[in-house]
């Protein structure tokens, strides 16, 4: 059979992972494709690569098909990692012509979905960011775990990003003691995900915020931040951005308009649509709700 002029044109956008744009200055690790489903790399304690900066990509593959070769089941434990994490199905972020090619048409989210790693899991690491972000869950990805870790050392951006179109994922039990020029973790169009159980050390700049990145590169998001449950995290004092901002953007972006013209997503409406979400239990930090129909509990 074969593959649709859709899926020919993504395959066209992702070229394999050893050609692809990589952060300078790190070294790449490439985990590619359905041959790399369930590969464990397990430290006990020592250093990845010897300490050397390093970004860990765990990365699906196009098919002639026009499907894709995922690795599954990825599981890196008790590692000390210096670098960063990147999980990448139709491309490295919301900009790639892969991401860009699929939202321009219905179905995108489980098209983005069906290409990207499921069921990461990322467990006992010592992870110190050398600048880009340290954990990135691309488009798409589904089921990503970050528990037990510590974060450390500093990123130009947000500590983790679970980037549009992705879901069911679990940041749980972790220690954020990294410096971060945004908040710590950003929640850009993904869905029904769980985060609990944290500890955030104070950097001024908030913690876990909720959004839709209208437009930017011309992408359309099409899923909205609903369905998560923030719960029982521990957040040290600061007098600036919130704790949890349920809804921080609503088109507050110069960029949102670059989407125009389509009868979905954030082309039709440059709204985060923060929805059905659930804080509580997380000490009395402080919530700021612009979303609706959220449930908030201290």
């Amino acid at each position: 059979m074969r593959p649709s002029p859709l899926a020919a044109l993504l395959s066209l956008a992702l070229l394999p992972a050893a050609c692809r744009a990589q952060e300078p200055g790190l070294e790449p690790l490439i985990l590619a494709g359905a041959a790399r489903a369930g590969h464990r790399i397990d430290c006990q304690g020592g250093w990845l690569l010897e300490g050397r900066p390093v970004e860990v990509r765990i990365q699906s593959l196009p098919r002639p098909d026009g499907s894709w070769g995922r690795p599954d089941g990825v599981r890196i434990s008790h590692c000390r990692l210096r670098g960063a994490i990147r999980v990448i199905g139709l491309g490295r972020n919301g900009e790639a012509e892969g991401v860009r090619l699929s939202s321009r048409q219905p179905g995108h989210s489980p098209r983005a979905q069906a290409a990207a790693p499921h069921g990461v899991v990322l467990e006992g690491l010592e992870l110190e960011a050398v600048g880009p972000i340290p954990v990135y869950a691309g488009p798409g990805t589904v089921g990503l775990q970050l528990r037990n870790s510590r974060l450390t050392g500093e990123s130009r951006s947000v500590a983790v990003y679970l980037d549009a179109e992705s879901r069911d994922n679990l940041i749980s039990g972790n220690r954020f003691e990294l410096s971060t020029a945004r908040e710590r973790i950003a929640v850009d169009g993904s869905a029904s995900n769980r985060i609990d159980g944290n500890r955030f050390s104070d950097n001024g700049r908030g913690g876990i915020f909720l959004y839709r990145n209208c437009g930017e590169g011309g992408t359309v998001r099409h899923q909205p931040p609903v369905g998560n449950l923030i719960s029982g995290n521990h957040f040290s004092g600061s007098d600036g951005p919130p704790a949890v901002w349920l809804g921080s953007r609503n088109g507050r972006r110069p960029y949102c308009g670059q989407d125009a013209g389509l009868p979905f997503g954030s082309s039709s409406d440059d709204g985060d649509q923060a929805e059905h979400n659930r804080v509580e239990g997380n000490g009395g930090a402080r919530v700021q709700n612009d979303g609706s129909n959220n449930t908030v509990r201290p």
